[in-house]
């Protein structure tokens, strides 16, 4: 089933399915048959977050979770990051309680925007990964679209560099009051300093404030996209 229109129909009643079951669109076709137009009907509004992750390493193979942040659009900032007790954790898994907690937020949302972080590239990937080693039920294909800026910035902008930092510079966007150094990193997940981990976790809120900001800034300027998580 299309992503949006699972979308749409998981938000309505089983009475609502059958009432517009029955209903065609401008189209003259059945209204459940054209998600725009049952958008349209029902004033179904896409609930967007935005997400980003900080990891130990950039391989999931030899990595954990740090932390997570999904900024509703417009609202707040859901989060989590390692605490002390989950390197108590026995089966090594420390990153367990965090990123079941991250599966259960991204299903509050319908897209999700992330920044280099969609397939092939690392945040949706490296989450999906640690979710199937842990057996943790992590969205499956076509259960929420993603978006990733960072197309939009390589597409349709000329800069010098096309990170988000870059882009956020060119743009005026602030972004990073919080630059990471490795021994930040080293304290954080091998000395389990809670400053430390405290610091990162800033970090993570920062860039998903400045990927929102980003995003409404330059996403009018491409399709906006269908692709699923």
């Amino acid at each position: 089933m299309e992503t949006k229109l699972y979308n749409i129909l998981k938000r309505l009643t089983k009475q609502e399915i059958l009432k517009f079951s029955k209903m065609t669109c401008e189209h003259g076709h059945p209204l459940i048959s054209h998600p725009n137009c049952l958008a349209k009907e029902v004033k179904f509004e896409e609930r967007v977050g935005f997400l980003d992750i900080e990891t130990s390493n950039f391989s999931a193979s030899f990595g954990v979770i740090a932390s997570w942040c999904i900024k509703q659009d417009g609202g707040k900032i859901y989060e989590g990051c390692l605490q002390g007790e989950d390197f108590e954790e026995k089966s090594g898994h420390y990153d367990k309680r965090i990123l079941k907690d991250c599966i259960d937020t991204m299903r509050k949302f319908d897209r999700l925007v992330v920044y280099w972080g969609k397939d092939k590239r690392f945040d949706i990937p490296f989450l999906r990964t640690r979710a199937v080693t842990m057996e943790l039920d992590f969205p499956i294909y076509q259960e929420r679209l993603v978006s990733d800026l960072y197309d939009i910035v390589r597409m349709k902008f000329k800069l010098g560099r096309n990170s988000l930092a870059a882009a956020c510079k060119q743009f005026g966007i602030a972004s990073k009051d919080t630059p990471m150094s490795p021994d930040m990193w080293v304290k954080a997940i091998v000395g389990r300093d809670p400053k430390s981990m405290k610091w990162i976790l800033q970090h993570n809120r920062e860039d998903v404030e400045s990927t929102e900001a980003l995003w409404h800034r330059i996403n009018q300027y491409s399709n906006l996209t269908k692709t699923s998580i």
